[in-house]
């Protein structure tokens, strides 16, 4: 069965996160995607020890590194040299999509800027994953994830009323930054189809994450305020709150018409009494009075575990509700495996193991993982030979000179 971008051939030149995850989900989608490392230590990804305390090294795999790189080949290149530049515009010559995350201006000085590569291929779509976007005064600035998030407004956004701005964890931005990459490439790999033209498209960090809260931001620049925060103790529709159960995990509800599940949510939580009580029977005199609804429905969701409170909630049959998971309860949720939101994957090197799917599907193209991130530069022979044309006498002259 043939896959979504079967035909496609990527060039990858980046590193850490937001560039290789918009590469891999090219990757995932069918696309051969081929990774260009440094010829001395390829992408600094692939020696990351921790993130956030917690160690990414298994069996001597980098586990990020495998996410960010899985479905591609490596070569390596020392781009610095006009040999190693030549490599890459025959590459160019032969490939659709080059995909980019170095700070701006690190590719027009080495002469691998849009305008130099489409010379070689104008049919090529040349994707920038950016860290603040093409323009203004801190366009060339170094960007990281939580920079990222620190000036979209989601750490403040993520965080309590009078605690400290707060990051998510792991990687929000770049993660998200990749996607709107990938997205923005394919929708450019169509207008190509259609129109026979190629083009530089470009995403960033900042733009995605503030896209991410465009609810938000356009609240504050069309009504002149931000939201205010959300306390749960002091929000106004008790109906659409998280209640902690006697097991310390939680379940949100979520009723935006709080009026027509009202009954319901009365018998599942054995408060019958409170159906027809003034304080509580609309949604204003609910909303006037939620602090106190809110305690009496603290008091009896702690009476009971999460399983069983999903329990009685389901038998309802009306209610809209969900446990709030862990991560460690979302890798054993049954819906992930029915969707093949995770999936079963036998590794080279660590086995068989569990890893992440593609959340896309596709009734008669599917997405799939089909290979485990490369080695470092384990391909560049089969590349050079097989797209190239080079012979084994070049490659050892290659690799003499220090170009591969």
């Amino acid at each position: 069965m043939s896959m979504v971008l079967e035909g496609v051939r990527v060039l990858e030149w980046g590193h850490w996160q937001q560039g290789p995850v918009a590469a891999r989900i090219l990757g995932d989608l069918g696309a051969e995607v081929i990774k260009i490392e440094n010829r001395v230590d390829g992408d600094p990804a692939r020696g990351l020890a921790r993130v956030v305390g917690a160690s990414t090294a298994v069996y001597g795999r980098n586990c990020l590194f495998e996410h960010h790189n899985r479905n591609k080949k490596s070569i390596t290149l020392d781009l610095i040299k006009e040999k190693g530049r030549e490599i890459l515009y025959r590459l160019v010559e032969k490939s659709d999509v080059f995909i980019q995350n170095m700070r701006q201006g690190t590719a027009e000085r080495l002469g691998l800027d849009y305008q130099t590569l489409s010379r070689y291929n104008p049919r090529l779509i040349y994707a920038m994953a950016s860290g603040w976007g093409p323009q203004g005064p801190i366009s060339n600035k170094p960007c990281f994830d939580v920079t990222g998030q620190a000036r979209s407004g989601m750490m403040a956004v993520a965080a309590e009323p009078g605690m400290p701005p707060r990051a998510l964890q792991v990687g929000i931005g770049d993660q998200l930054g990749g996607l709107m990459t990938a997205f923005a490439t394919v929708a450019a790999l169509l207008v190509r189809e259609r129109q026979g033209i190629g083009q530089k498209v470009e995403a960033s960090v900042l733009g995605s994450l503030t896209n991410l809260l465009s609810v938000n931001i356009e609240f504050r620049l069309v009504m002149g305020q931000e939201f205010g925060p959300f306390v749960r103790t002091r929000v106004g529709n008790p109906l659409w709150n998280h209640y902690k159960c006697k097991d310390d995990k939680w379940i949100v509800l979520t009723h935006t018409q709080p009026d027509r599940y009202w009954p319901a949510l009365c018998r599942a939580l054995c408060l019958e009494h409170l159906e027809k009580d003034p304080r509580f029977s609309t949604m204003e005199t609910r909303a006037q009075n939620a602090a106190e609804l809110i305690s009496i429905m603290d008091s009896i969701f702690v009476t009971k575990s999460r399983a069983e409170w999903l329990q009685s909630l389901e038998k309802s049959g009306d209610l809209i509700f969900e446990a709030v998971n862990t991560i460690s309860d979302v890798v054993e949720d049954p819906q992930m495996r029915a969707n093949d939101y995770i999936v079963d994957f036998n590794h080279p090197a660590l086995g068989k193991i569990t890893i992440t799917g593609s959340p896309m599907h596709f009734s008669q193209t599917p997405a799939s993982v089909r290979l485990p991130a490369p080695e470092f530069g384990q391909h560049t022979e089969e590349v050079l030979q097989n797209i190239l044309g080079y012979t084994w006498e070049d490659l050892a002259k290659l690799k003499a000179e220090e170009v591969i």
